[in-house]
C-alpha cells in the first residue's frame, strides 16, 4: 500500500501512525477472545495443515478425511484453519464420527470459505493470532502436501520447537512423494551448508497413510501426552 507524509505525524522526534495503540487493543482482544473460548476445548487436539486446494476426488482428500475419524477413535480433538481442502478433509472425518473439530478460520482475498465440519468456529483478522492458537492448543501437528500457506505454518512449527520455544512433540508429514524432494534439500543442502544441524532431522516423520500417522502418534504419547506450552 503507497503511503504518503499525510499518513504519519511527526512529534520532532519520532514518527508514528495514529492508529497504532488501537490495532495493538485490537490484537489484545483478538487474542483474550481466542483464548477463552480455545480453553474451553478438550486438551487433545492435533493440528492438520495442508492446502485449501485439494479437490473431494484427491487421495489426499480422502486420507486427511480419514485421518479425521482416526484421529477421533484415538482419543484426539482435531485443529484446522477451517477452510476448504485437506482442512475441510480433516474436519469432516472428525464430525463425521461425533469428534471435536476446531476451525481457525481467516478471511482472505480467495480460498477461504469456512467449511461446514466445526464444532468450535473461530475468526481471526490477524495470522499471527490465529498461528499462536496452532501452537498453544496442539499435542501434535499433521501436514499434509500444500502451498506456501501450510509451508508457512509449517517453518513456525519447526523453528519453535527447533529453538525450543514450546515443547518438543510430534510433526509427521503424509505423503512421501510430495515431500521427499522437500527432505532431501534439507539433508542435501541445509544440512551440508550448516544451515540447520543433522539432529534436526529427527524432528520430522515423514508417512503415506493416515493409519501410519495416527500409529506413529500413538507410539510418541504411549508414556503420556503434553502440549507446547513450557511452564516457566
Amino acid at each position: 500500500m503507497k503511503m504518503d507524509m499525510s499518513d504519519f505525524i511527526n512529534d520532532g522526534n519520532r514518527t508514528f501512525m495514529p492508529m497504532d495503540s488501537w490495532r495493538v487493543l485490537r490484537i489484545m482482544a483478538e487474542f483474550v477472545e481466542s483464548f477463552e473460548h480455545m480453553r474451553q476445548t478438550p486438551p487433545m487436539l492435533v493440528s492438520v495443515f495442508g492446502s485449501a486446494r485439494t479437490a473431494e476426488s484427491d487421495a489426499d482428500y480422502v486420507s486427511a478425511r480419514e485421518l479425521g475419524k482416526l484421529l477421533h477413535h484415538a482419543g484426539y480433538g482435531v485443529i484446522t484453519g477451517g477452510g476448504p481442502g485437506i482442512m475441510e478433509a480433516a474436519a469432516r472425518g472428525a464430525y463425521e464420527n461425533g469428534g471435536t473439530t476446531v476451525g481457525l478460520n481467516i478471511e482472505l482475498p480467495m480460498e477461504q470459505n469456512p467449511n461446514s465440519y466445526q464444532t468450535l468456529s473461530l475468526t481471526f483478522n490477524y495470522f499471527f493470532v490465529r498461528k499462536v492458537c496452532f501452537l498453544k492448543y496442539s499435542t501434535a501437528f499433521i501436514v499434509y502436501p500444500g502451498g506456501f500457506g501450510t509451508l508457512d505454518e509449517l517453518s513456525e512449527v519447526l523453528t519453535m520447537v527447533q529453538t525450543a520455544k514450546i515443547n518438543m512433540i510430534p510433526i509427521i508429514f503424509v505423503n512421501r512423494n510430495f515431500w521427499s524432494g522437500l527432505i532431501e534439500w534439507f539433508k542435501n543442502t541445509l544440512i551440508t551448508e550448516k544451515m540447520i544441524s543433522p539432529e534436526d532431522m529427527e524432528l520430522i516423520q515423514l508417512v503415506d497413510t493416515a493409519d501410519e500417522a495416527v500409529q506413529y502418534l500413538k507410539e510418541c504419547h504411549r508414556y503420556g501426552k503434553r502440549g507446547t506450552v513450557i511452564d516457566k
